[in-house]
């Protein structure tokens, strides 16, 4: 979550984060953790036109930069991530939502992402 919001707050390239974040010696950073954020950032599009689609009374642009970035990671976990299970990913998305972001945004996180669930098989990739 951290190189997503990272690379839209300084509207730099994922790739040019996590190479400053390899160059420096603490923290390591996580192979998942780049694996998921550039698999995130190659989706991008289609996550965000999704999440676009499926939020109801909210724009993307009028989210939250965290929890766009919340949604894109947890929207990626449930289309594209066999591994993941559906409540799995969304219960993840949910915790990174209470540390992170406002009050409200676990339940709208939860919201939004459950919907994406619900017509998982139509937007299946």
């Amino acid at each position: 979550m951290e190189i997503l919001y990272e690379a839209e707050v300084r509207g730099t390239a994922v790739e040019d984060v996590v190479e400053r974040r390899r160059a420096q010696t603490e923290p390591p950073i996580n192979e998942f953790t780049v694996q998921l954020a550039f698999a995130v950032d190659e989706r991008r599009e289609r996550l965000d036109a999704l999440l676009d689609d499926y939020a109801i009374d909210w724009s993307l642009e009028r989210m939250p930069v965290v929890d766009r970035n919340i949604l894109r990671m947890g929207a990626y976990e449930l289309l594209w991530a066999e591994d993941i299970p559906d409540g799995v990913a969304i219960s993840e998305a949910v915790a990174v939502a209470r540390q992170l972001s406002t009050d409200e945004s676990p339940s709208f996180i939860n919201g939004l992402l459950s919907r994406l669930m619900e017509n998982k098989a139509q937007l299946a990739p």
